[in-house]
């Protein structure tokens, strides 16, 4: 695959996860699934890590912060981090990941709201969340759910918790 530019977007994101006995690999992983009528019925290959892009001057890490914050409505928990590299996707946008253990009820979560003009070509705008839903997933799972880029920081997670 070429390089891609430098100049390609970048955004940085959070992969919450907590330890589980659940499941063969003792974790799971919280996704994001994107809001709005173009994502309503994706499912497999549509959910993400809570990310977004990196505004100029930030730091990857307080970017991911930032968007994990409003993307799920609360701030992320306190503690260590560990990095999980970079995917590109197909799009040519770039996103690093951060691995944090912690845990929060998916049930609570609140996402900020964008606006776009729908059904397309009406005039009509109407506001929508950014993401419509956050789930806990096995690794497995987590795999088949994830854009395809991504499906790299669960394995690195994995990877890292030995």
């Amino acid at each position: 695959m070429p390089p891609r530019p430098s100049n390609a977007p970048r955004s940085a994101g959070l992969l919450l996860y907590r330890r589980t006995d659940a499941n063969p690999d003792g974790v799971e992983v919280l996704l994001v699934h994107p809001g709005g009528p173009l994502w309503a019925r994706k499912d497999e290959g549509a959910w993400s890590v809570p990310k977004g892009l990196v505004d100029a001057g930030e730091s990857e890490w307080d970017a991911a912060r930032r968007e994990f914050t409003e993307e799920i409505g609360s701030p992320p928990p306190a503690g260590p981090h560990a990095d999980l590299g970079e995917v590109c996707l197909k799009s040519g946008k770039r996103v690093v990941a951060f691995a944090l253990e912690g845990d929060l009820d998916v049930s609570e979560v609140v996402s900020n709201t964008f606006e776009m003009q729908w059904p397309p070509r009406s005039g009509r705008v109407q506001e929508f969340p950014e993401v419509d839903r956050a789930e806990w997933f096995d690794p497995e799972t987590a795999r088949a759910k994830l854009n395809p880029a991504q499906v790299a920081f669960v394995d690195r997670l994995l990877e890292l918790l030995g």
